[in-house]
Formats: C-alpha cells, sequence, structure tokens
C-alpha cells in the first residue's frame, strides 16, 4: 500500500500539476519523499517559503492552471502567508500544502505549534485539516476544485503522521480535477437595458481590467461600435493595449492624464472586468455599467447605474448585436489626440539625458523594453519599478506582464520570475527588481543558479525606497528611514555565480543590457538610477499639492536642502533643457 503522501502525489499528477516549490522540514518528510519517489513531478527548491508561494502565483496566473506551493510545520507554512494574499487577491488558482505539527499534540503548544487552519482562512477560499488517512481523498479533491473553479488558494493542513500513514487506492478516484467551462453573460433584460445607455450616450469610454483576457477581439468590435476610447487599468495593459486603434492609455496614480481625462469627460463609463480601486478616478456624473464575473465587486467602487454578471467575451458577444452604430468620433478622436501628446512627452523622458549622471529610470525601463524579446515575460517589484513597467513596457499579445498588482507586496519580482522561468523554461523571463525589494528575499538569486533558471534582472538601484519618499513628499513628511545602503548588486551577483554587471553611466546601459539578455544563463545588471525623480499621477488633489509644498518648507528647516536642491534639479532644471 502507498503513503497518504505518495496518493496525494498521484492525485496532483493526474491534475495537471507538474512541480511543486518549497523548502523541506521534517514535519514534511512525508510529501518531500512522495515527490523524489514520483515520476512526473518536481520538487522546485527556493530559499524561503515566501518565494515558493509567490513563484507558485507567477506560474498559476501565467499558465491558468493550478500551480503548488508547500511548508513544514509552524514557521515554516507560515512563511507562505504573505505570496497566498498575493495569490488570492490575484485570483489564480493555488494549491498550499501546509504541514502540521502531530494530531495528539495540537492545542498543548508543542514546539512549533501554530493554527494553519485558521491563519490562511482569510487569504483562501478553501482552507481545511486532514485530520485522518480516510479524510485525505475527499478533502485534496475539494480543495483542488474549490483553486480552480474560484480562481483562489486553496490550503490543505497535513499533520506530519498523517502523510506517512499506509492506506489502500480505493478511495482515491484517479480523476482529474480541472476548471470548467460555461458561457456566462446576463440576461436579455438587463443586456437591452445596458444597450439602451450606451445607444443614447454620446460620450462612451470604455474600462478594461483582467477580465478582458481572451476578449481582445469582442473590445476592439465594441469600441469601433461605440466610437470609444479605450483606457485600461494596469491588470488589463497586457490584454488590451495591442494591437488597439482606441488606446488612450491607462488611468489610476500609475497612470496617463489622457486615460485620466477620457474617463472623466465621458457621460457613460463600460466597465469591462476590472475593479479597480481608486475612487478619485471615476467620473462624477457619467452613467456607468459594470460587468464582472464576480457578482459581488458590481458597484463596490462608484456607484453604478447598471450591474452585469458575465465574463466580457460572453456579454460583449450577446450586447453587441443590440448596439447602434455611432457616426460622431468627437470624443474619441479628441482623446486620442490627447493620448498622443501625453504619449510623446512620456517617451521623451525615457533617453539617455546628455550622459548626465544618475541614469533616468525611464531609460533604463525604455532600453529593457526595446531590446527584449516579442515573447518576453515580466515581472516587476511594488515600488517605482512599477511606474516604469506601467509606463514604458509595450504589450504586443505575445508578451506576458504579472506582479503583485492587487497586494502590493514589496519583494515579489525575483520570485514571481523564478516561478515564471520554472513553467517556461525557454522563454526570457526579466524581472524589474527595486533594491529594497530585491534585498528583502536576496537569497532568491542563488535559487536562479541552483535550479538553472536563466533570469534576467535589472536593478533600479536609488538606494532608498523611492515609492515611499514619494508618498512621504505628497503628504508634506520629510523623508525619514527609507535610506538602503547598498552592496554592488553586479558584484554580489558574481560572487553566487551570476553573470553580473554594475551601470552607473547612461553609455554603458545599453551595452549591458544587450550582454545579458545574451548570457544563457542567471544575469543581473545593477543600474544607478535618479533618487529624486517624481512620478506624477495624472489628477494631484489638492492635499498632494500642498503636503508638497509643506514637505519642502519642512526639509529646508530640517537642514537637508541638498535633497530639495537635487529634486528640483531632476525633475526642473533638465526639463527646461529638454
Amino acid at each position: 500500500m502507498a503513503t497518504v503522501a505518495q496518493h496525494m502525489i498521484t492525485a496532483l499528477q493526474v491534475s495537471g500539476v507538474s512541480r511543486v516549490y518549497g523548502l523541506p522540514g521534517d514535519s514534511l518528510n512525508g510529501f518531500t519523499d512522495a515527490i523524489r519517489r514520483s515520476d512526473g513531478i518536481t520538487w522546485e527548491h527556493v530559499r524561503h517559503e515566501e518565494a515558493a508561494a509567490f513563484a507558485a502565483t507567477a506560474e498559476a496566473a501565467l499558465t491558468g492552471r493550478l500551480a503548488v506551493c508547500a511548508g513544514s510545520c509552524g514557521p515554516g507554512n507560515l512563511h507562505l502567508i504573505n505570496g497566498l494574499y498575493d495569490a488570492q487577491r490575484t485570483r489564480v488558482p493555488v494549491l498550499a500544502v501546509a504541514a502540521h505539527i502531530p494530531i495528539g499534540e495540537i492545542g498543548s503548544g508543542y514546539f512549533q505549534e501554530t493554527h494553519p487552519e485558521e491563519l490562511f482562512r482569510e487569504c483562501s477560499v478553501y482552507c481545511e485539516l486532514i485530520s485522518s488517512p480516510q479524510s485525505a481523498p475527499r478533502v485534496l479533491e475539494m480543495a483542488m476544485r474549490a483553486a480552480v473553479e474560484e480562481n483562489g488558494v486553496a490550503v490543505v493542513v497535513v499533520p506530519g503522521e498523517v502523510f506517512q500513514s499506509r492506506v489502500s487506492g480505493e478511495r482515491w478516484s484517479g480523476r482529474p480535477v480541472l476548471p470548467s467551462r460555461s458561457v456566462v453573460r446576463p440576461d436579455d433584460p438587463a443586456l437591452r437595458r445596458a444597450a439602451d445607455i450606451l445607444n443614447t450616450g454620446a460620450r462612451v469610454t470604455i474600462l478594461g481590467g483582467a477580465g478582458t483576457a481572451g476578449a481582445h477581439a469582442q473590445v476592439m468590435a465594441l469600441a469601433e461600435r461605440l466610437h470609444s476610447p479605450i483606457v485600461h487599468a494596469f491588470r488589463g495593459k497586457e490584454h488590451l493595449e495591442y494591437d488597439n486603434p482606441f488606446d488612450v492609455g491607462m488611468t489610476g496614480l500609475l497612470g496617463y492624464a489622457s486615460g485620466y481625462k477620457a474617463i472623466k469627460e465621458a457621460d457613460v463609463l463600460l466597465m469591462l472586468g476590472t475593479d479597480f480601486p481608486y475612487p478619485q478616478f471615476y467620473p462624477e456624473d457619467a452613467a456607468v455599467i459594470q460587468v464582472d464575473i464576480r457578482g459581488s465587486h458590481l458597484g463596490r467602487r462608484t456607484p453604478i447605474d447598471l450591474g452585469m454578471v458575465g465574463s466580457v467575451r460572453d456579454t460583449v458577444d450577446a450586447l453587441l448585436p443590440l448596439l447602434e452604430q455611432k457616426t460622431n468620433r468627437t470624443h474619441l478622436d479628441r482623446s486620442l489626440r490627447h493620448y498622443r501628446r501625453t504619449r510623446e512627452s512620456l517617451d521623451a523622458l525615457a533617453v539617455n539625458d546628455r550622459d548626465r549622471t544618475p541614469i533616468r529610470p525611464e531609460y533604463v525601463a525604455g532600453v529593457v523594453n526595446r531590446l527584449a524579446a516579442d515573447d518576453a515575460v515580466f515581472t516587476f517589484d511594488v515600488g517605482s519599478p512599477t511606474i516604469w513597467a506601467a509606463r514604458y513596457l509595450t504589450m504586443n499579445g505575445r508578451r506576458r506582464l504579472t506582479g503583485s498588482f492587487t497586494h502590493g507586496t514589496m519583494a515579489c519580482a525575483l520570485p514571481h520570475a523564478i516561478g515564471a522561468q520554472t513553467a517556461h523554461r525557454g522563454r526570457q523571463v526579466i524581472a524589474l527588481a527595486g533594491d529594497g525589494g530585491l534585498t528583502m528575499l536576496f537569497g532568491e538569486l542563488i535559487t536562479l543558479v541552483q535550479n538553472g533558471l536563466p533570469v534576467k534582472v535589472v536593478v533600479f538601484n536609488n538606494s532608498s525606497l523611492n515609492f515611499v519618499e514619494l508618498e512621504m513628499k505628497a503628504a508634506g513628511v520629510v523623508n525619514f528611514g527609507t535610506d538602503l545602503s547598498n552592496p554592488d548588486f553586479g558584484a554580489a551577483a558574481r560572487a553566487m555565480g551570476i553573470w553580473g554587471r554594475r551601470v552607473e553611466a547612461p553609455g554603458d546601459l545599453e551595452p549591458a543590457i544587450v550582454e545579458a539578455f545574451a548570457h544563457e544563463g542567471p544575469a543581473l545588471v545593477d543600474v544607478v538610477v535618479a533618487r529624486q525623480e517624481l512620478t506624477i499621477p495624472p489628477a494631484i488633489s489638492a492635499e498632494q499639492a500642498k503636503g508638497f509644498t509643506i514637505y519642502a518648507i519642512r526639509t529646508i528647516l530640517a537642514g537637508r536642502a541638498d535633497e530639495l536642491l537635487d529634486l528640483v534639479t531632476t525633475n526642473v532644471a533638465r526639463r527646461i533643457l529638454d
């Protein structure tokens, strides 16, 4: 008879799982030994369980299939929690196997005791304890089913001795657990009401998010019928930005003035598969229609006139025959002209600024974008790399982009890249890392070497928690506690067996990126970039303007006028010279 762990591995394998990310531990021994004995599932060893959960998140996001991570009892599986929150909020199918202390010791304050079935409850769609070998088949199947059907995290908590218990295979069905496929759209009365609103609207703007995946053709046809500009939220970028004659850019804190303006001037806003969270960027007087596969998301960000539950693809297919062809392109053409001007002003910053140092981060992102493969996968850290990814990476329908869009956690670029590269061995994977984010999980650089992953890491090294500093400036607070004392990351990479290079001069940037991308193994380029580069949102509130003024005054009073001078030099003087 096989062990419970061996049956679990077989159940995962028939359901399409081919790898497990994790870090071994004694309570997990039965599970990892079953992987060792298996033929078809690999153990992807990382240096921190948080990285295991991040890697599984990226794999699930890029493949759409169930991904698995594992942690030993107590501190081991507790380390998974941040990455699992990321997976849950990204809404991707991840199964976490959380080993537990011996059953007879639960509740006794035993060594390394926690209560994982309680700890993981908030960041999962399913979380249960397998308390006996007999319950293992059903609990595991329900967990996998919940993960793939609800696109979320499922956690199975397994005491160490249960893994190693021997049971017959008669309770294990051997059938794959795969996601179902459905057509989901609103009923006919709701569609007719939506058509009435859209047909009478003079200035319709579309705002699309992650839910537009697989619906590019439908959204383009809709925009053509309505003569509507298309604005995307960040998670809609890879699905809507390419081959799009109606594209007017992004909105939100990371977006462009053109996207903000196209929404603010609309008399009808059509939200497609987006849970865009910032209410200040929605129109005040427009009629709002929202389409989402999850009814609980309808109207939770801004008041809506009509909410419809359905997939974007199915809903638009059903809606299009009810819509009249609009003839007035005034709103669309005005939005497109504004976008061209906005795009030109953004691209003007992504240049070598007459060999001035430090290097502009926009220039770094622009060079990476230009030299990356047509089917590259990009990951990015939360912080300033998020901004440069949003504004300067070009999607083309083959490139992919993944990050901590909703959870917004630091340290995700490198472990997300580990998952992306593990799932796509022959594809170029580029991590845009912040210096703060990289050093939080710095040990995962060794994972690249140990696992033979040719990830390319580009470090935006500004010796600071840069985005936190920007938030402080907007709030009128003198920067404090944000300095980072960094090593030469290129030299550190070389010490780990990674191709590494430090770049301080703009003229050296492109040759270094070319060489890094051509290198067969993992590579890291440490780029010293301007610390005081301002990233202005498309709409600045009176409070932010006031806060920045207060910041300037307080900075001078604190005896740090040199910081203010550096800020002015970086953002004002060289733009005047441009």
